[in-house]
């Protein structure tokens, strides 16, 4: 008689432990989220010779222990924009928006919030942008009264409260527009590592204003956590926010 149990018998044992498996998977999760390395770590051992009805055991709780752990925290989130979070800036925004209330980030706890920096006159990446937003805005339905657009002016000279209330609104009523004076506009985009700069014009009121174009995404907890490129703010802006909004 074989000294090696039936495939049967090995089939049912496998089968009898499966439910023993996802309670410890559980407890795991819990307790030791490590436990899964180890169990894998064990299992290449084996990866030279047939494997025994251990080694067996072990894949399948390996498997379980798996999936019970996406099952508790989800696994990372999956964001179409660039993850940035642990990053060391855009952690604060002194400002004020466009009806004169003095602005914090800390005043949009509890929302997710998308900041791109802009100005009214900008002929073509500033308003594509803002109604690319607005449209990411129509997408998520009711929760979008769980997210704030900020626009921060890098024209303070041209944009007064006036103006960016017009401008704003326009494409959304509860977008703002924030704005400082010079020095403010200049420390609130180092934090954000934005660039902008003055091109005169033939004219002194016919200046440009050269920038940078991406728009960032800060979560309800207040944590910068995602770069958006300007042209993609249509195709992912409305899913990102879905997730951070879970």
């Amino acid at each position: 008689m074989s000294a090696n149990p039936p495939e049967r018998v090995k089939r049912g044992r496998v089968k009898f432990a499966l439910p023993f498996a996802l309670a410890a998977a559980r407890l795991v999760c819990l307790l030791v989220p490590s436990f899964i390395s180890i169990t894998r770590s064990s299992l290449s051992l084996c990866c030279s010779r047939r494997c025994s009805l251990t080694s067996i055991l072990l894949s399948s709780l390996a498997a379980l222990l798996t999936v019970a752990l996406t099952a508790c925290d989800g696994g990372p989130p999956k964001f179409k924009s660039t993850d940035i979070t642990g990053v060391d800036y855009g952690r604060s925004l002194e400002l004020t928006d466009h009806s004169g209330k003095p602005r914090r980030l800390e005043d949009f706890r509890g929302k997710a919030v998308v900041v791109f920096f802009g100005f009214t006159r900008c002929p073509d990446v500033c308003p594509t942008t803002l109604a690319d937003a607005a449209q990411a805005m129509k997408q998520l339905g009711p929760d979008a009264d769980r997210v704030q657009v900020l626009l921060v002016t890098v024209d303070p000279e041209r944009d007064t409260r006036k103006v960016l209330a017009e401008y704003v609104t326009g494409f959304d009523p509860r977008f703002l527009g924030l704005v400082g004076d010079l020095e403010a506009t200049r420390r609130a985009a180092k934090e954000f590592k934005v660039y902008f700069e003055k091109r005169p014009g033939r004219t002194p009121d016919s200046y440009s204003v050269d920038h940078s174009a991406q728009s960032y995404v800060i979560d309800p907890q207040g944590r910068l956590r995602l770069f958006v490129r300007h042209d993609r703010i249509a195709e992912d802006l409305a899913d990102d926010l879905r997730v951070l909004l879970k």
